[in-house]
């Protein structure tokens, strides 16, 4: 039994990471398309806790009714499962936002947005269920429900708090969005797989199949760029931005290399390779070369 409580307990800590990392990641997924202004991250950060209003309600209501631990795995499993598959359902509706943005179409831009925020709704509703879930199974007497209640919650906000450092300083930067859904994903299906393996044995078998799903799409669809624009001559993600070098004509028939950042409707630098000693580029960054 100290065996069972200790893999809860690990479950809920797993979860909690994998919320936050998701909510991270979800940012850096729409940067490219959409920015990252605080309305943005508003819309985000409020559909993610409206998400999570509604597991917690539904996992106090669905523990009392099904008090399993191979229940609660099973949840986990399918969030895990539905946060891998995310980046993967999100590609073309991302496409389709960036034809809004290059016509400036705020139907297609705000259409385009909040079905990719929707996309989340099943995976971290599911997510939301475990803390209620866990007190449930956890409790084994009145007297200490309070003890277990804030534990839970303790190791759960303690997760979260490694799932909003991990993608920012590490996953991200190195591996790209994508993949950072991927690694959360396949962490949290590995745990609930083998707390179907401890609870329902032949279940677990059967549950596999979704980590053999989530390997194989990722390794069909897991190349190409992430915002495939015209001119495109290298793409890659930071700690800080999305970036994006683009090829460029003038009238006289000149290519420039500019350097674009998230969304790409402002230009960060210009760069002209076929004078690579001339510095002006004929625009406003050629002021800031008056005082040297």
């Amino acid at each position: 039994m100290q065996k069972r409580n200790g893999y809860l307990l690990l479950t809920v800590f797993i979860s909690g990471m994998t919320t936050l990392g998701t909510e991270l990641s979800a940012s850096r997924l729409l940067d490219p398309f959409f920015g990252n202004s605080l309305v943005i991250w508003a819309s985000i950060i409020g559909l993610m806790l409206l998400y999570l209003t509604v597991g917690y309600y539904v996992g106090g209501r669905w523990a009392d009714k099904d008090p399993r631990e191979s229940t609660l795995f099973q949840i986990t499993a399918w969030g895990a499962f539905l946060v891998g598959l995310v980046p993967l359902v999100s590609r073309p509706v991302l496409r389709w936002s960036a034809l809004g943005m290059a016509q400036y179409n705020v139907g297609i831009l705000a259409g385009s947005f909040l079905g990719v925020l929707i996309l989340f709704s099943i995976p971290i509703t599911l997510l939301g269920t475990v803390s209620p879930f866990a007190i449930r199974l956890a409790l084994r007497d009145v007297e200490h429900g309070g003890d277990t209640a804030g534990s839970i919650y303790a190791l759960s906000t303690l997760g979260s708090l490694f799932g909003t450092f991990l993608p920012v300083l590490v996953l991200i930067p190195n591996l790209g969005t994508q993949k950072t859904f991927f690694t959360f994903s396949i962490i949290l299906l590995l745990v609930s797989l083998g707390g179907l393996f401890l609870t329902r044995h032949k279940r677990s078998l059967a549950y596999t199949a979704m980590l053999v799903i989530l390997v194989g799409l990722n390794l069909l669809w897991g190349s190409g760029p992430i915002k495939d624009t015209p001119g495109l001559v290298y793409e890659t993600e930071s700690s800080y931005n999305y970036i994006q070098v683009i090829r460029q004509s003038d009238n006289q028939g000149g290519n420039w290399h500019a350097l674009q950042l998230n969304e790409g409707q402002g230009i960060h630098s210009l760069y002209n390779p076929n004078y690579p000693d001339h510095p002006l580029v004929d625009g406003v960054w050629d002021y800031f070369l008056i005082a040297p």
